[in-house]
């Protein structure tokens, strides 16, 4: 299966699944970024680790990612973690070893990122509250 067709069937699976269902649960992990077309806010659920007073995780499809597309235009967020909102700014880390940050996250989303992901980038975000 060409990497395109496998990214189109995981795209289409988070958006009309899991997404809708792990967006209901109160202390599911999320990001809001503002969209850049729309300047309406955009939840995304995934997965990632604080440290400290940031926030790091692992996009799978990087630059393809609606969400990362948003952060380059805007990279004011809010992540929400534990049930609470925190305000940031995102930084895309294109020379952080992808692979390497997956080995510190959390290993259940971790997982998923490393089996369906396939343009993968590390992103940090510096909580300002």
């Amino acid at each position: 299966m060409s990497d395109d067709l496998r990214d189109r069937i995981t795209k289409l699976f988070q958006k009309n699944v899991a997404n809708r269902v792990t967006r209901l649960l109160p202390f599911q992990t999320m990001l809001e970024t503002t969209g850049r077309k729309t300047g309406e806010s955009r939840r995304t659920p995934l997965g990632g680790s604080r440290v400290g007073d940031e926030f790091w995780f692992v996009s799978e499809f990087g630059e393809k990612s609606h969400y990362i597309r948003n952060i380059k235009a805007n990279p004011n967020v809010r992540v929400r973690l534990n049930g609470r909102w925190h305000n940031g700014v995102a930084h895309l880390m294109p020379d952080d070893d992808p692979h390497e940050r997956l080995r510190s996250l959390p290993q259940f989303n971790s997982m998923g990122v490393r089996t369906f992901g396939t343009n993968l980038l590390t992103v940090r975000v510096d909580l300002t509250d």
